[in-house]
């Protein structure tokens, strides 16, 4: 049997499945390898190019292949599906893999070393307890209503209302007792959130790229952060536009016979930088509504012209395009002398 020059392999926890050609692009392996099996099958093998799907556990088997010398690469899984022939199963992913992987203009995610997947659990397990908290502080307040107890909105304002719910002594026992057990879990996961964003914090400023990008307002340690963790080497695109875009911050294209048709934004790339950079836009619109901070000429006329959601979406498409000159040039933000995205 001829050695393959070109793998591509579709993943699972346990069932791994390679499709492989050699170089007159003929089929030489088509089989189902268990967990051990493909191990064993990729340390025997001469150095080829391996291509994966980008999904869960994929960085760990692109390095584990890479210990063996061999080339991989991951790819997006929208990028994938238009190469499935028919059906879906997964020897045909596996063959839509060894074919997407050939294409000239096909797009790659870049292999996380550990220590970079390890910064990412940190973001994404607090992104968990955010979540927690937001389920228990709206319980909470629900719960309460049912009693006649409101309180004001916002966050900040939860614990107030703990306070006064737990003080009050007209309550039956059993609504009191359970109130009691939800403000202990609520209690429990602000110390944890807590922990957590200590240890972000640790992580923002022992990290140059971060501590650079904090300096754009509006973005602060967490945006900053997620961009330095998640982000791709700011390279892989030719424009801080191609960044913004990857981000899901440019309109929505659906034009043809040469008429232009733009949409919403297309809430492409990661959901969570996209969202937090767009939160930081609209928190520092809210100063400069206030008077506290003076706006740009640009985004005076855009406040003046535009609703205010679109506003804050424009104002976090500029952010990324700033963020991407600063990862390419090195420096921090100076608004007098800034950096003009391109």
């Amino acid at each position: 049997m001829n050695t393959p020059v070109r793998i591509g392999m579709d993943t699972s926890k346990s069932i791994f499945q390679p499709h492989g050609v050699d170089e007159n692009e003929a089929v030489v392996v088509r089989r189902q390898l268990r967990r051990a099996g493909m191990i064993r099958y990729f340390e025997k093998l001469a150095p080829t190019l391996v291509a994966i799907e980008s999904c869960g556990s994929s960085h760990h088997w692109a390095r584990l292949l890479q210990s063996f010398g061999h080339e991989v690469r991951l790819i997006p899984p929208q990028y994938v599906k238009p190469y499935v022939k028919r059906g879906k199963n997964d020897a045909a992913d596996a063959e839509a893999l060894c074919e997407a992987v050939t294409r000239p203009t096909m797009r790659f995610v870049s292999v996380k070393s550990r220590d970079r997947q390890a910064a990412c659990m940190l973001m994404t397990v607090r992104e968990r307890l955010v979540g927690v908290k937001s389920q228990l502080s709206n319980a909470f307040r629900s719960y309460a209503a049912e009693f006649g107890i409101v309180g004001p909105a916002g966050r900040q304002n939860v614990n107030a209302l703990i306070r006064r719910v737990l003080e009050d002594d007209t309550l039956p026992e059993l609504a009191r007792e359970l109130f009691q057990f939800q403000a202990k879990e609520y209690a429990a996961v602000e110390a944890r959130l807590g922990e957590i964003d200590r240890k972000l914090m640790k992580w923002h400023r022992a990290d140059e790229l971060s501590r650079r990008i904090a300096t754009i307002p509006g973005v602060g340690p967490i945006g900053s952060t997620m961009l330095s963790m998640k982000a791709p080497p700011a390279d892989t695109f030719k424009s801080g536009r191609q960044f913004a875009a990857w981000l899901g911050l440019t309109p929505r294209d659906h034009s043809t016979g040469g008429r232009q048709r733009l949409g919403g934004i297309t809430k492409a790339g990661d959901p969570s930088i996209r969202s937090t950079l767009i939160v930081g836009a609209t928190a520092l619109l809210r100063h400069i509504r206030k008077g506290n901070t003076k706006a740009s000429p640009w985004l005076a006329g855009i406040m003046q012209r535009k609703p205010p959601k679109l506003v804050a979406v424009a104002l976090a498409n500029k952010f990324a395009r700033i963020a991407w000159r600063l990862m390419v040039s090195g420096g921090v933000y100076n608004r007098t002398q800034a950096p003009m995205p391109t």
